[in-house]
């Protein structure tokens, strides 16, 4: 059987690993993406902010950078997003790859929306219109404790998780809400489990989606 043909048949195509900084995304991303390669699938891998030369250098420049103004902070996210989805993510999808994304548009909602008072719907609204009203078919949220992120993170900080524990506070309330707004489309997973155990429930959400 080939990784297109079983591509073909799993309903889930396009997924988003959220949660608070700390909560073990990238570890969990990566884990899945080879998973799911293992099972035949063509799978494309990538990160927000990130995933192309523009979303690189606004990386840079917003995790790595002096001060951002927060509705400029949460402009520049949405520019990289919507070079993403143009660059990466909507080709992978046409062809039938599924895309596993390390942060999407909640991520903003949450940490800009919310956390920084900037308003959900605002935030939802311009994060909306930059990606054509693209949304993942299933959005992954790591759910941990703030001091346990915090603690799992340690000295390598960048500006966002410099702010400490009371933006991540924040978020992780946020996310909460947007599990709750959007339940058709959450998988809320406990993060203090190992990796592995992690992507088999999420594997196993997935393979039971109709």
């Amino acid at each position: 059987m080939t990784g297109r043909a079983r591509c073909s048949r799993l309903a889930v195509v396009f997924v988003t690993l959220e949660g608070i900084d700390g909560s073990g995304k990238s570890t969990v991303a990566a884990l899945l993406a080879d998973r799911l390669r293992a099972d035949g699938y063509d799978v494309v891998l990538t990160r927000e902010p990130g995933g192309t030369a523009l979303g690189e250098a606004i990386r840079e420049l917003v995790l790595h950078g002096a001060h951002v103004a927060p509705w400029a902070e949460a402009a520049l996210y949405a520019a990289s997003r919507g070079q993403h989805v143009d660059e990466v993510i909507r080709p992978a999808l046409a062809r039938g790859a599924v895309v596993v994304c390390d942060r999407y548009l909640d991520s903003s909602v949450a940490y800009q929306g919310i956390g920084r008072g900037l308003g959900l719907e605002r935030v939802l609204e311009l994060n909306l219109a930059v990606v054509g009203g693209l949304l993942p078919d299933v959005t992954v949220l790591l759910r941990l404790g703030p001091a346990e992120a915090a603690a799992r993170l340690g000295s390598s900080l960048d500006r966002i998780e410099r702010e400490g524990e009371g933006l991540l506070a924040a978020a992780a309330g946020a996310y909460d809400e947007l599990a709750r707004r959007f339940p058709e489309r959450y998988l809320t997973v406990d993060a203090t489990g190992t990796p592995d155990a992690i992507v088999e429930e999420i594997v196993g959400a997935v393979r039971s989606r109709p």
